[in-house]
């Protein structure tokens, strides 16, 4: 049997220190009207400041500085990860192949042309995607990164954590999207180490919901994948992704959103912060405001908004879609 190899907070901790350079600190923005709704000290951990607009560059620039120089890397994604691959290679001069589906999102394929890579379009889906990434790192012998399935990855994504917990003590609730697990991962082991008693809370779009399927029933299973504002949470998971018993372990609570909430929490942030979000970034955040969390009174709550990726068009769809009553 393949043994699994966790990271750990030491891991996470030497991520901090590597990627330095790289990936900036992002901001941490208190809510009030979220502490109105809620009874509870909420803040926005706004990750969609990041460079490339997603917090998937800090596993990518973790897993990148760790290999050498002349190395061929090929990753998958639906567009936040290869943004990361994208950005770290070329700032180290590595060489880079990335396979995005032919349906991702035009903000996100316009802005991975503005980098010296190679873009493959593959597929109408990222399961497809991913296929045609092991299937070249295999042919070709490159060095495949998943976006989730690897320990310098997830323990990358750990260090949005590591800036939580250098600039707010006493944290009790932390919401997080899934898609396949590396960030709820990396941070839930962190958290987890900070304080056990700390309420790590995942959330994902019902219309693609294979980690919660896995969660379910122990074991990852193919899920009907459904067309999702979330895209970049969107697909199957590996079979041995070390994600799935990461989150058995540091996971509380896993909740699902439908595409309505979604929309609505994309339309609240900018009507409310003035911030625009990607789908994938608002899935923590519509649980919240769908009061699907409950206990929160009085709790320091952190809603961990992932990503800013988005085209004009899907915007002026969310606000096509009625406010609930």
């Amino acid at each position: 049997m393949k043994q699994l190899l966790f990271p750990t907070p030491a891991d996470i901790l030497a991520a901090h220190r590597r990627i330095a350079g790289i990936v900036q600190p992002t901001p941490l923005e208190i809510s009030r009207p979220l502490c109105a709704l809620t009874g509870a000290e909420v803040w926005l951990k706004l990750e969609l400041a990041q460079v490339t607009g997603s917090f998937k560059i800090r596993g990518a620039a973790n897993a990148l500085r760790q290999l050498p120089a002349t190395t061929h890397v090929v990753a998958c994604s639906a567009g936040n990860h290869a943004l990361g691959i994208a950005h770290t290679a070329a700032m180290i001069g590595m060489t880079a192949t990335l396979v995005v589906p032919a349906t991702a999102s035009p903000a996100k394929i316009a802005a991975l042309r503005r980098y010296p890579v190679e873009i493959v379009l593959h597929g109408t889906g990222y399961d497809a995607a991913e296929a045609e990434a092991l299937r070249m790192a295999a042919e070709y012998g490159w060095h495949f990164i998943s976006p989730y399935n690897d320990p310098l990855v997830i323990a990358g994504q750990g260090t949005l954590a590591v800036e939580l917990w250098q600039t707010l003590a006493d944290i009790d609730v932390i919401v997080v999207a899934v898609g396949g697990g590396g960030l709820a991962s990396g941070v839930g082991l962190w958290a987890k180490a900070m304080n056990p008693r700390v309420r790590v809370i995942g959330v994902q779009a019902a219309a693609s919901a294979a980690m919660t399927a896995a969660l379910r029933t122990g074991r990852v299973a193919p899920v009907a994948d459904e067309p999702t504002l979330a895209d970049g949470l969107a697909g199957n998971i590996a079979a041995d992704t070390i994600t799935l018993p990461i989150l058995q372990q540091v996971l509380d609570e896993m909740l699902l959103v439908d595409e309505p909430a979604i929309a609505r929490a994309m339309r609240w942030l900018i009507e409310e912060h003035h911030l625009i979000a990607e789908g994938s970034a608002a899935v923590p955040l519509a649980a919240l405001l769908e009061q699907q969390i409950s206990d929160l009174d009085g709790q320091r709550v952190v809603v961990l908004l992932c990503g800013r990726n988005v085209t004009a068009a899907t915007l002026q769809q969310i606000f096509a879609i009625p406010s609930k009553d």
